[in-house]
């Protein structure tokens, strides 16, 4: 898709055109355009002939008007077209109306963005400096500064695409950046790093595939902004939680400015055909544009109070769920229809697999917090996107912004507290094994009430927001000096432990010991039930060097080292290890929560929780605050997948011991009804491979160590 202009000064053709669909759409003959905006006077359709121009090469005043949508029809336009709005209206901040036609506007229905947000004063509907701040009135051009929004051909050759369509209890995430995972990979040729055709290269595919990864969550690749005060101290928005164009990729991990479109279905088609969901990381909760002092780009030009939540009582300020500055009016259809046009069009068109959803509360909340909007129906009845993976992140930024477990079906939830219970549980904390056992099984006390099954729990134990696996046995204290905010950036709340020494250390006693902490949180994460979740990077033990928010860090602090030396192969193996086990062992993805009875046909209950004498747990262990370990006896009659023919696929029972204590000391095994033997199949107290059989009935439970044995008839040869 090359930049198309239609020559400085030429006759263009302009006809009516419609209002149906929003945006530029190229039909094969000409382009469509439509804007909706409800409270604009006049709207103009600017086209230019570079990136930078200030100066456009044609203006086309839209005289037509259908139901607030302005629209045009160019018959002499085509792919790679540049343009951009003017909107005209009323500027009136106390009545919540911001309209500047002096400012150059992104298109909110762009398939593409021509680049980066080029900082200056020009950028504000207002005069910075002016004693009245947003009450002050802007009159200079915007257009050289502002990122153009393009004209997209949407042919692709997709051939025979599927979706792989991995069920939810088969599914292993793997979050990664699409930057920050190539940009120094060695098998990664130097002109594909950093981009979506880099993250498409044999070496990235052959690494997950290694590993046993089913799908990638990408954080946000919608195009995004950097923001300004972050540009001004050299600094970027690296993870990209700032859109300002939700059908756009973003065009920084492109290899061609004007191609990004294709290059990221390219990325897509080519992890379908190694069997690879991509899922999305999705901001609608908030845009670029920020609070009453922030720049007019796209949404606050087009139709400020249609778009963002203003505050009832004075609309000249927003209402701010996100600590952004602004929240996106999903109460207004037209923004409602913004985010699920959005989304269907990255499932037809892109064929993504699944969404995430940034700070997803925001999205739901009503007019008052305890009437939602619609948002939950409306994606549940329609027929697109109800079929594909939805993941909440279950909080925002305001007072009431906890809503974990309070999702409908058909939805799955980042679980923050399976994350910081077993972050406790390993860190040495002690009165943990209650709750611990709760989070092993599918967190039912969270989930269940709301008649959701174990996958509604998607586990991790680290992820992009905080530290790294490698950080959180590393680090007790946050070191986020870089990142220019005196450290206070960054949660406190970390449940870490650095083991003696706080960061890098030589003393071998210390690393042994952080290493083998690693691979019980690792161990843990995907023997426990529902959809685990990894942080890419934490499996060849990726540092930040102590920085718990490196969100402004586009250097080697985010960026994946690829150079592992023997630790890092090792835990990277023992990933892959752990994962071929949860593949091997249906009782480990159960669909259904245990219920703690007896499997019918048998004596034996689907889930034990076993003492050291090989004895049942009483309701005074339960109650005993200094416990620090279980066993946990998983029956392999109870699991519940099925077959491709609707049959049970029942397998070994597993026992999994885990001992965040001190102390080492014998464990016995439960009696079993079934024949056979106990056989080691992961000790995190020493390298593999493990086959050890059970001898005396009884196993050494190593201090700060799992252990995951299975009951066979047959022991491996």
């Amino acid at each position: 898709m090359g930049v198309f202009a239609l020559p400085f000064g030429a006759l263009v053709r302009v006809w009516p055109g419609g209002p149906h669909p929003l945006g530029a759409t190229w039909d094969g003959e000409g382009v469509n355009f439509a804007l909706f905006s409800q409270h604009a006077t006049g709207v103009q359709l600017l086209l230019f002939e570079s990136e930078t121009d200030g100066e456009p090469s044609d203006t086309i005043t839209l005289t037509e008007r259908t139901d607030f949508i302005w629209h045009t029809y160019l018959p002499d336009a085509r792919p790679g077209t540049l343009y951009g709005y003017r909107v005209d209206g009323p500027y009136e901040p106390q009545r919540g109306h911001r309209f500047n036609a002096h400012k150059l506007l992104i298109d909110p229905y762009a398939k593409a963005v021509s680049g980066p947000v080029r900082w200056s004063d020009e950028l504000y509907g207002y005069t910075l400096g002016d004693p009245q701040q947003d009450l002050s009135f802007d009159t200079r051009d915007s257009a050289s500064p502002l990122p153009k929004s393009i004209v997209v051909d949407p042919a692709f050759t997709w051939q025979d695409d599927h979706a792989p369509a991995t069920p939810w209890n088969q599914t292993v995430i793997y979050e990664t950046h699409v930057r920050g995972m190539t940009l120094q990979h060695p098998g990664v040729a130097p002109h594909l790093r950093g981009t979506y055709l880099g993250l498409a290269s044999d070496a990235v595919i052959d690494h997950l595939l290694g590993l046993g990864v089913t799908a990638i969550e990408l954080m946000p690749v919608h195009h995004f902004a950097s923001d300004r005060h972050l540009v001004d101290q050299g600094l970027v928005n690296y993870w990209g939680y700032n859109s300002i164009g939700f059908f756009a990729p973003h065009v920084g991990y492109a290899t061609d400015g004007s191609n990004q479109v294709n290059e990221f279905k390219s990325m897509v088609r080519t992890m379908h055909r190694a069997g690879i969901e991509v899922i999305l990381d999705v901001v609608y909760n908030h845009t670029a544009e920020g609070n009453q002092l922030g720049p007019t780009l796209s949404l606050r030009g087009v139709d400020n109070s249609v778009y963002y939540r203003l505050s009832p009582d004075d609309p000249r300020y927003y209402l701010d769920y996100t600590g952004t500055g602004n929240s996106l009016n999903t109460l207004h259809p037209r923004a409602m229809g913004l985010v699920t046009d959005s989304l269907r069009y990255w499932v037809e068109d892109m064929h993504v697999d699944g969404f995430r959803f940034d700070l997803a509360p925001v999205l739901v909340r009503g007019v008052a917090a305890e009437l939602p909007s619609a948002f939950f129906e409306i994606i549940q009845q329609d027929p697109v996107l109800s079929r594909v993976k939805l993941i909440a992140e279950p909080w925002d930024a305001s007072p009431d912004g906890y809503r974990l477990g309070q999702f409908p079906p058909g939805w799955s939830e980042w679980n923050g507290a399976y994350r910081d219970c077993i972050r406790k549980f390993w860190a040495g904390d002690q009165g943990q094994v209650p709750e611990l056992a709760s989070r092993l099984t599918g967190s039912s006390d969270i989930f269940s009430p709301s008649g959701r099954p174990t996958y509604a729990s998607l586990n991790f134990v680290a992820c992009h927001d905080g530290f790294t696996l490698n950080d959180l046995v590393a680090y007790e204290h946050k070191h986020n000096e870089a990142n220019g905010e005196d450290n206070k950036d960054g949660t406190d709340d970390n449940n870490s432990r650095n083991w003696g020494v706080e960061g890098p250390t030589d003393s071998a006693r210390i690393i042994r010991t952080r290493d083998r902490i690693k691979r019980n949180l690792i161990a843990t994460l995907f023997f426990s039930q529902g959809v685990p979740m990894l942080l890419g990077g934490d499996e060849i033990g990726r540092t930040q060097v102590g920085n718990n928010n490196a969100y402004c860090q586009d250097n080697e602090m985010s960026w994946f080292n690829w150079e592992l030396g023997a630790t890092g192969i090792e835990l990277k193996n023992f990933v892959r290890d752990v994962l071929t086990i949860k593949k091997q062992y249906p009782i480990l993805r159960r669909r259904s929560f245990f219920t703690g009875e007896k499997v019918p046909g048998y004596e034996t209950k689907d889930v034990s929780w076993i003492r050291p004498d090989g004895l049942e747990m009483t309701v005074d262990d339960w109650k005993d605050p200094s416990l620090q370990s279980v066993g946990m006896l998983l029956f392999g009659p109870a699991a519940d997948e099925l077959d491709i023919r609707g049959r049970f696929s029942a397998g070994e029972s597993l026992f999994f011991l885990l001992n965040a204590s001190v102390k080492s000391f014998s464990y016995s095994m439960p009696t079993t009804e079934l024949p056979g033997v106990w056989e080691e199949v992961l000790n995190t107290a020493r390298a593999g491979p493990w086959a050890r059989l059970v001898r005396n009935n009884a196993v050494n439970l190593a201090a700060h160590s799992c252990v995951l044995l299975r009951h066979t008839e047959r022991p491996q040869a």
